[in-house]
């Protein structure tokens, strides 16, 4: 009987996963598939209607936002691509469409992070007015105009940064400053190793280690040596040359952008009771199921059985961190490294060249 009982709810548990999951699918639709709407107040911007590779991408008319009564309309003048922007494009790792959507994207705009000057205010917003030059991070920055939550990600730019850098600090620096901070609790005097310290994370990583008064030691391709060296780093580790994980050093911080390198190698120059913190790692062809999140799963399973904290931090952007960060660059401490700029008409090369993981810092989109 009780088995019976148990294969029963067993059973109920199946139709009941089956129905959902027809549900999110039947409701994963978006606006592409409704009648033209006619538009009363026109701007550009990149969106797509299916996921897909940057082919899918299209540059073209939609509705100018309206601020809602807490929200502050930005002029976009130029926004950055972060791999953030291919996942969401391309809908992978598959598990994530559970909630962007199963069948074809829910939010047809892309990008996060951006830089501009605000328009226009909500009758309630208090810490911003129309004029005041901002960078934040808000969905669909691949645009002429956003709305954002004047208490959300956006902070006034420093005055000695062009729109261009203020662009690209948002989802890397943010990324850059919690895995650093939260992730590997680095304190003054430990040492730290970065893994792909070229990146558009890792150029933010050593000048924030810095900061902290750490003993950073970046690891790069030959042609970012010099680069990394510039930007403040004690020590250059070229990967193409020496292999990092083979080395006498030990680390009381690892910060991996790259994920190159499995767990165990990585624990092996790692100090007793040091961090290893993963960032992300692999290209838009790599584990298209659950992707990066195998070896996040990994690490917190080994953090189970060794002395080492092994995870992962995932960046949340807020406007306490972006404001600390505006602090560093207003004071000189952090600059913002730009690779290639590329017009919103050509989101599509950007997204290519990021994919192709070759970028040395950031690649920002320059907004008409």
């Amino acid at each position: 009987m009780r088995l019976k009982r148990v294969a029963g709810f067993g059973a109920v548990v199946v139709v009941l996963a089956m129905l959902a999951f027809a549900v999110a699918w039947w409701r994963s639709d978006n606006v592409c598939s409704g009648p033209a709407v006619a538009l009363t107040q026109p701007m550009k911007a990149v969106t797509y209607c299916d996921y897909g590779t940057a082919d899918a991408l299209h540059y073209g008319d939609i509705e100018k936002p309206v601020p809602a009564n807490d929200e502050v309309l930005v002029r976009v003048r130029a926004a950055a691509a972060n791999p953030l922007d291919w996942h969401y494009l391309r809908g992978t790792p598959y598990l994530m469409r559970m909630g962007t959507g199963l069948r074809r994207p829910k939010e047809i705009r892309l990008g996060v992070d951006f830089a501009g000057t605000v328009e226009a205010v909500g009758k309630g917003v208090t810490r911003f007015k129309p004029g005041d030059e901002v960078l934040g991070g808000r969905t669909g920055a691949f645009a002429q105009y956003v709305t954002v939550k004047q208490d959300r990600a956006i902070v006034a730019k420093p005055a000695n940064l062009s729109f261009e850098q203020a662009a690209g600090v948002g989802v890397a620096a943010v990324t850059a400053l919690q895995g650093l901070r939260d992730g590997g609790k680095l304190r003054a005097g430990q040492t730290v190793l970065i893994n792909g310290a070229s990146g558009g994370v890792g150029t933010y990583a050593v000048q924030i280690a810095k900061t902290f008064g750490a003993n950073v030691t970046g690891v790069c391709s030959t042609r970012n040596v010099e680069l990394v060296r510039s930007l403040g780093a004690d020590t250059v580790i070229d990967y193409k040359t020496t292999d990092y994980t083979q080395g006498t050093q030990k680390y009381d911080v690892i910060l991996d952008n790259v994920g190159n390198r499995s767990l165990a190698e990585n624990r092996r120059v790692l100090k007793p009771g040091g961090r290893y913190v993963l960032i992300g790692g692999g290209g838009p062809d790599n584990g298209r199921w659950i992707g990066p999140m195998i070896k996040p799963i990994g690490a917190a399973v080994t953090s189970w059985f060794v002395s080492q904290h092994m995870g992962m931090v995932l960046a949340e952007l807020n406007q306490k961190d972006l404001n600390e960060l505006a602090r560093l660059m207003a004071d000189g401490k952090v600059t913002p490294v730009i690779d290639r700029t590329y017009p919103l008409e050509e989101l599509p090369d950007a997204i290519r060249y990021l994919e192709s993981s070759r970028a040395r810092g950031k690649v920002i989109i320059t907004v008409p």
